[in-house]
């Protein structure tokens, strides 16, 4: 794909024009804090791998509205002391899949606990917790984006970034973990959980790794690309166009831009300049937000592949330095 959005030098001074709904924190500080009234302690089942230097415990934590969200836990086989740890968020329509489908981060001498995605892990890896908000929904296609849009408190990204948050608290509690080096990490659907388990966390979070971060700068996405995920809005509101505004609206409210303006932990992004599933612009435009100490690996010539294995390299240098200071 050829080169569609701005150019570089442009990207790096680009502001968004997302608004910050007014009631923005308190709703974010009402929503969480219903969900850790509800919460449980987390059940973990030590879960057999195949494996001899990796263990796997199979994790049920409270989630929104103390609902069960599942999870894996993977660490080194034997460690003793508190680990740091790296709580991960999986991309658009998949699940936790299985434990040996997430090695690298216990390779390197983390607690890794992934967090399981409701009500999808019906596209490319599976999932197993349902949508309970969503009359049970358990795992299923696309999409996601206008599920409950006209109403920030069912929208469905309400539920998955409470979810994330409550991960983040999860793993932060475990006795194996070291509460002051517990880093997030994702890509795409996941970077946007990264940014913002980060922005409403504050200094819980001792760094944020969000690769081609997906739900940023949304009111320019669904204008600039006919890609999915951001394609759905569109369809959604040419049958619905008397309701686009209301849409709009509701977004803000879970937009990336939002969560940076608020986030304060060390960050690592990717931005691919050929992504058209998630437009450099609106990458930069939550990037330029952060209040942080923040880095931003450009991939000149990716798609929304987003570097691969040269940014997982990157991502694992900088998670050794949020940890070892």
């Amino acid at each position: 794909m050829a080169y569609f959005d701005l150019p570089l030098a442009d990207l790096r001074q680009y502001r968004s024009a997302t608004p910050e709904p007014a009631d923005f924190a308190a709703f974010w500080t009402a929503t969480l804090d219903e969900a850790r009234g509800l919460a449980k302690p987390p059940e973990l089942t030590p879960t057999p791998n195949g494996l001899t230097a990796i263990e796997t415990l199979d994790v049920t934590f409270s989630g929104f509205a103390g609902q069960p969200i599942k999870g894996w836990l993977n660490r080194p086989a034997g460690a003793t002391g508190p680990l740091p740890a790296v709580v991960e968020f999986i991309g658009y329509g998949g699940g936790r899949g299985l434990p040996h489908d997430w090695l690298l981060w216990a390779a390197a001498g983390y607690a890794h606990l992934v967090m399981d995605t409701r009500g999808q892990g019906g596209n490319w890896r599976g999932g197993d917790t349902p949508d309970l908000d969503a009359d049970g929904s358990g795992p299923s296609s696309p999409g996601f984006v206008t599920r409950g849009i006209l109403d920030k408190s069912s929208y469905y990204y309400r539920r998955l970034i409470t979810d994330a948050v409550r991960a983040v608290e999860t793993a932060r509690d475990l006795p194996f973990v070291d509460a002051s080096r517990v880093l997030v990490n994702g890509g795409s659907q996941g970077g946007a959980l990264t940014l913002a388990a980060s922005g409403l966390l504050g200094d819980a979070v001792a760094g944020a790794i969000a690769g081609v971060p997906f739900m940023c700068d949304i009111r320019r996405a669904v204008t600039i690309t006919d890609s999915d995920p951001y394609a759905e809005f569109p369809r959604w509101a040419r049958v619905n166009p008397g309701r686009a505004a209301a849409g709009l609206s509701t977004l803000d409210y879970f937009d990336g831009v939002n969560f940076c303006r608020h986030a304060t932990a060390p960050t690592l992004v990717s931005a691919a300049l050929m992504d058209l599933v998630c437009p450099p612009s609106t990458v930069f435009g939550a990037f330029n937000e952060l209040r942080g100490t923040k880095e931003i690996a450009v991939f000149e010539w990716d798609g929304h592949e987003g570097g691969r294995g040269v940014f997982t390299e990157r991502a694992l240098a900088f998670a050794t330095s949020c940890v070892s200071t």
